[in-house]
């Protein structure tokens, strides 16, 4: 890790991560939190996953998570999206941090390479029933330990997954996700929703 960065310190660099400038409904594109990323990051490093680890972000939008992975002295970081317009902001926010991550345009299913650690935030499936399942078996299927963020009402279908694929979830943090108003059928300033961020191994 580069120097012994705090908790808060991360998440004041996340924060000033450029955003998306027209993100798409269909790819259900909310930026994640600063103050969940930096959770989450933070719980990885602590369990050893991170710091000398190769770590991949699975439809990473803007970066969060994999520059996150970088900060803490991953020691390689490959992150992984459908939408070029994404990756082109997430790289312009990796350089403004000083991150060395290499960036690929894939879609998941086509997602390939082995990595010790999976971080991410796939679409919840607001839009499509579903949508984080093949994020969720591509991250189990490509890494020794995933940590990954869900609706906390699909808990017990992300828990079933795991299992089916012989994995087990070995943690699990419940919190208030915040959804800014982002596209037209949004009718409220933002709303809470409740998510799970859970480990598995």
């Amino acid at each position: 890790m580069r120097g012994e960065m705090k908790k808060k310190d991360l998440e004041i660099r996340l924060q000033s991560l450029e955003l998306f400038s027209e993100p798409k409904a269909h790819l259900e594109q909310y930026p994640t939190p600063s103050v969940i990323a930096s959770d989450i990051l933070f719980s990885a490093y602590a369990a050893g996953d991170i710091a000398g680890k190769t770590v991949a972000d699975l439809g990473c939008g803007t970066g969060i998570f994999a520059i996150g992975a970088c900060l803490l002295g991953a020691s390689k970081v490959t992150a992984f999206d459908i939408d070029g317009s994404a990756l082109e902001i997430a790289g312009r926010n990796a350089e403004s941090l000083g991150c060395d991550i290499e960036f690929v345009k894939a879609d998941i299913k086509d997602v390939e390479g082995r990595f010790d650690t999976v971080l991410m935030n796939p679409p919840f499936g607001s839009q499509n029933k579903h949508a984080d399942t093949p994020f969720l078996t591509k991250a189990m299927d490509i890494a020794d330990s995933v940590y990954s963020i869900h609706m906390a009402c699909t808990s017990e279908y992300i828990e079933k997954t795991a299992e089916s694929a012989g994995r087990t979830v070995v943690g699990r943090i419940t919190y208030k996700y915040e959804i800014p108003h982002t596209f037209a059928f949004h009718n409220k300033t933002k709303k809470s929703v409740d998510v799970i961020a859970v480990s598995i191994r």
